[in-house]
This record gives structure tokens, C-alpha cells and sequence, in this order.
């Protein structure tokens, strides 16, 4: 399925699986994309994927924001619509984990996981549900954690849960446009992202719950973000599990 003369905007798009997808989409008709990014220190990886993707003929754009104020997702889309003339595909990859007992966490890093995990997932949820065209695609990255009984993870599932709500939600209110809402929820990805938090023996005991006793790789996720943006369309109001057994419902 050709992506051509469509604009797709990815949060959290210069790096990691955000780029990955980045790369996937580009290869479908060489698609307008919308990159964002948060931190200056991103900016260099930013402008290398922009001059990456755009020697292969996409139009590229890389935006810089915090999206935890939501002018700066409002900005994000504006941007792409002034740019593009349109929006059809919004991916948000965006997420903090944090790894600790409840008795130790404080009021700060509950405010900060929620801000990050949950706030900026509904209103970009919201923001793509207003001003996507019609038949446009929205996916959200959330966790395996959440089909799992364990603890230390009290804050980053808690704060990733409520996504499965406003998913189905979306997908409701969006259908007269046939906009499809979904997540995708990969197991730990052997990405800096997973690592900060964990022991070695903590990584060898995630890599023993899933298949071939390997982390969730972002090569495997960035297709099925590619199949739900495209030919699995008729796929909303889900949680996907892409984790290799890790865990399941």
C-alpha cells in the first residue's frame, strides 16, 4: 500500500523505534513525515534522518517540543498542516519508564510519569482526533507491563493504563471519520530507554520470559506500526501484544 502524497507525523520520531517507523513508512511512496523530537541534545540525529529520509523523497521536517504542554502538540500538528496541507497518520512513541517501590516513590515522579505517559498520549489522541483527514490512522506505544502481575512498575503501567481507555474511546467518537485508534505494546526493547532502569540480572530474567530468550528487538515492532497504518486499517479500539511471549492476556 502506497503511502504517497500522505503526511505523517511521529512523536518521538528521530530515534530508536520512532525512527525505525520513520524509515519504515518512507520506503511506502515516499510519504511527507513530521519528526518530532524533544531535547536539544536530539537535534543532530534529527538532521541526520531528515537528510536521510529526504535523499530517498520524502519531505522531511523535524519539530522540536515538549509535549507535556499541550501548545506544543497543538504546534506539532499546526505545523504539519501548514507544511503539508493535511495530516492522515499520527504515531506517538513517546514514554518515561521508571523502575521503583511504591514506598519510595515520590509525589514529583508520579506527576512527571503521568505528564509524560498519559497526559501527552489522550491530547495527542485528541489533537490527531480533530484535525487528521478522513480515514487517517493513530497509533500509540504503550507496554506489555500492562498484562502483567509484578511489581517495581507500579508508576510507568499505571500511568501507560489509562491510553487503553482513551483508545477505545477515540475509536468510538473517530469512526464517522474512519479513523482507526490503536496501541502497540512490545515487550522490554533492548533500546538505552529499557536499560537505565536495570540489574544484569534483571535484563537476563526480561530476556528469559520471551522467545529465543532475547529483548523485544524495534525491528520486529516498526512493521506491525507499518501494517496498522496500512493494510490493517480495519484494526481499532485495540491493544496489540508484540512482545514474543513476554506476556498476554
Amino acid at each position: 500500500m502506497s503511502l504517497s502524497g500522505k503526511t505523517v507525523v511521529i512523536a518521538g520520531g528521530v530515534k530508536n523505534l520512532g525512527a525505525l517507523c520513520a524509515r519504515e513508512l518512507a520506503d511506502l511512496g515516499s510519504p511527507n513525515l513530521v519528526l518530532h523530537y524533544h531535547s536539544d541534545s536530539d537535534k543532530s540525529k534529527a538532521d541526520k534522518l531528515v537528510s536521510e529520509l529526504s535523499s530517498k523523497g520524502s519531505k522531511v521536517i523535524a519539530v522540536q517540543g515538549n509535549l507535556e504542554h499541550v501548545s506544543e502538540i497543538t504546534k506539532l500538528f499546526d505545523t504539519a498542516i501548514k507544511q503539508f496541507g493535511g495530516v492522515d497518520i499520527a504515531i506517538n512513541t513517546v514514554g518515561k519508564v521508571l523502575k521503583k517501590p511504591i514506598l519510595e516513590l515520590s509525589e514529583a515522579e508520579y506527576d512527571q510519569m503521568f505528564d509524560v505517559n498519559s497526559k501527552v498520549a489522550f491530547f495527542f489522541i485528541k489533537e490527531a482526533g480533530a484535525k487528521l483527514n478522513k480515514n487517517g490512522r493513530i497509533v500509540t506505544i504503550v507496554t506489555s507491563l500492562l498484562a502483567a502481575y509484578t511489581g517495581l512498575y507500579s508508576l510507568y503501567a499505571g500511568s501507560k493504563a489509562p491510553v487503553e481507555h482513551y483508545t477505545r474511546a477515540a475509536s468510538k467518537e473517530f469512526a464517522d471519520k474512519n479513523i482507526s485508534v490503536v496501541n502497540v505494546a512490545p515487550g522490554p526493547m533492548d533500546t538505552p530507554f529499557f536499560y537505565g532502569q536495570e540489574t544484569p540480572e534483571a535484563v537476563a530474567f526480561h530476556k528469559s520470559q520471551a522467545l529465543k530468550g532475547q529483548l523485544t528487538d524495534i525491528k520486529d515492532i516498526a512493521p506491525i506500526v507499518r501494517f496498522l497504518v496500512t493494510e490493517g486499517w480495519w484494526i481499532t479500539g485495540q491493544t496489540i501484544f508484540a512482545n514474543g511471549g513476554y506476556t498476554t492476556r
